[in-house]
This record gives C-alpha cells, structure tokens and sequence, in this order.
C-alpha cells in the first residue's frame, strides 16, 4: 500500500487508494472489517499475528475479495499494519476491540444479499438464472455480483451450470418444514452430546463462548440476522462435531442449510435473542466443563423452546 497512507485515519486516504478499495473518501470500513475485529477480539491474537487472505475467506464463506477490501480498510484504522514477510499483522488490539464493538455501516451488498434470498424464496426468481438478469435486477456491478453470487455458492443454496448461469438449490419454503427441522435437532443435537467419547474441541468452542457471551453483553442490539444465524448455527454444528458422528455432523450442516433463507426474513426479537445466546452460553460452559450429558438436557430443553418462538416469528409479517 502507498506509505502516504500508512498511517492516515480511516477515510483520508489518497484518490488512487479509494479507487482501487471500491469507496469514497469519506467511506467507513466494511462490515466484513467489524467481523474481522470481533475475530481478532475474540481469537485474542496478540500484535504481530500475521492474518491469512485465505484463512480468514474460509472462516467467514466469502470470497477473497471482500476480505482483501475488509483487510485494507482495518489496516488505514491502524489495527493491521504491513508484516516483516510480506501480508498483514494484528498492530493495535485496542483499536481492534473499539472497532468490535462499533456497529457495523449499511452494506448495499448485504442488502443485495438479502433481497435475493427474500425473492427466492417468495418464487420470484426461477430455478436457473443468468448473471446478466440479476445484474438488471438488483442494480449491482459484475464483480460484486460475481462476489456474492461465490458467497452464497460458498453457504450452499445455489451452483454455476457448466457454460453460462447459475442454479438455484433446494431449500425450506414450508412453515411445516420449518417446524420439523426443529423437531429433527431435538433428536440429533442432543444424542450428539450424549455420543460415547465425546471430545470438546476446546480452543474452538472458547472462541464461540466469547462470541456469545459479547452478543449477550450488547452485540446482540448491533448484531444483522445474517450474522447472528452464521454465528448461531457454527457454534451449534461445532458442538456437534465434538460428537465426532459423521451422520450426526452431516446432517446438521444440511439442515442449517436448506432453513437458511426462512431464517434470514424472520423478525429478530433482540431480547429473545440475547436470552437464546445466554442459554449456548450455559450450554458451552457445561461441555468446557467435562459435563456433555446435562449439556445434552439443557440443549434439549433450548431447542424445545425455540422451535415455537421461531415458527411464531416466521408467521409474522415481514417488516
């Protein structure tokens, strides 16, 4: 990067700069940069952590280019600086903890992102599709497009055709679906955790600890649907995994999957939210604990619970 920016504050830096990061001059960081501070926070990487392009493009799902703009953008904020070998370090962990908790600006990509999944879902958009019809339709530009279209190849519920276009895949469209893959976790979720052998991956699930004790905390008000239903259901499918059951894994994953967009239009009721959150809290503390088999029975009881709480939010009108 041009070392006149080097150490210029957010949103100073030169035209040509600007112009290679997609944003004006007066542009705030991405909101894939608040993720990637959170990470930082929560991973606790001390000053000097070299942050990989493609490592953190597989924790989050995304393309490397989003995250090459989210990178540059933390690193004009100060809390990345240029690495003795070449790439990016963690500089400043107390800008990244202030950029954590800072709330995130809109991104017309994630609206865009969202948009799609809504006109799936409601059948507005057909099986297969061309790249040239969605540009017309949601007013994007090829590569952010391209960028979303790997995204959300990348969760599953859609595939490029051989030549040209893309296809949509199956997915939950049915209230009645919804509900039974509620019932569905209550079978698999906890009989995972009651698996003879099971074995936390503790560095793993600390981190997801940290993630939902700061959503309890407050992040939960700042926190998109988006976000909270990847963060949500990683920590779910990373308990399973302790289980080490491929059925019990695999399944979860394809469930996760296929509710994905019904999850994305519900009402988020923060308060309920935050209470679901300290409950994974409890439930992670438990399994750290050496205690799967009463983390078993509390899961139970909090997919119980929320299988209701989040049929009624489907039910509710959009808005």
């Amino acid at each position: 990067m041009d070392q006149r920016n080097a150490k210029m504050p957010l949103g100073l830096q030169a035209p040509e700069t600007v112009a290679e990061q997609g944003m004006t001059d007066s542009a705030p960081p991405p909101p894939l940069a608040h993720q990637i501070a959170r990470y930082i926070r929560d991973e606790r990487l001390p000053p000097g952590t070299h942050l990989s392009e493609r490592a953190l493009a597989q924790q989050f799902r995304l393309s490397r280019s989003p995250v090459r703009a989210a990178l540059q953008a933390l690193e004009q904020a100060g809390v990345l600086a240029p690495a003795p070998r070449g790439g990016l370090a963690v500089a400043d962990a107390a800008l990244a903890e202030g950029m954590a908790r800072s709330i995130p600006p809109p991104d017309p990509t994630e609206a865009a992102y969202l948009a799609i999944a809504r006109d799936r879902l409601a059948g507005q958009i057909p099986d297969r599709i061309s790249e040239n019809e969605l540009l017309r339709r949601y007013a994007l530009t090829r590569p952010r497009l391209q960028s979303l279209l790997h995204r959300i190849a990348d969760e599953g519920w859609i595939e490029r055709l051989p030549g040209h276009g893309w296809q949509f895949q199956p997915v939950l469209t049915s209230l009645e679906a919804y509900r039974q893959s509620y019932s569905f976790r209550q079978a698999i979720e906890p009989a995972a955790l009651r698996e003879p052998g099971y074995t936390a991956a503790r560095a793993g699930l600390e981190r997801h600890l940290a993630q939902q004790r700061a959503l309890v905390a407050g992040e939960i008000l700042s926190c998109s649907a988006v976000e909270l239903f990847q963060t949500n259901s990683a920590l779910h499918e990373a308990i399973t995994e302790g289980s080490g059951n491929s059925f019990f894994i695999d399944s979860l994953r394809r469930v996760n999957r296929l509710r994905r967009l019904l999850e994305y239009r519900l009402v988020v009721d923060r308060e309920q939210a935050r209470l679901r959150c300290a409950e994974h809290v409890q439930i992670l503390e438990m399994i750290l604990s050496g205690d799967p088999l009463a983390a078993a029975t509390m899961m139970q009881d909090h997919l119980a619970n929320l299988g209701p709480i989040k049929a009624r939010s489907a039910e509710a009108p959009e808005g």
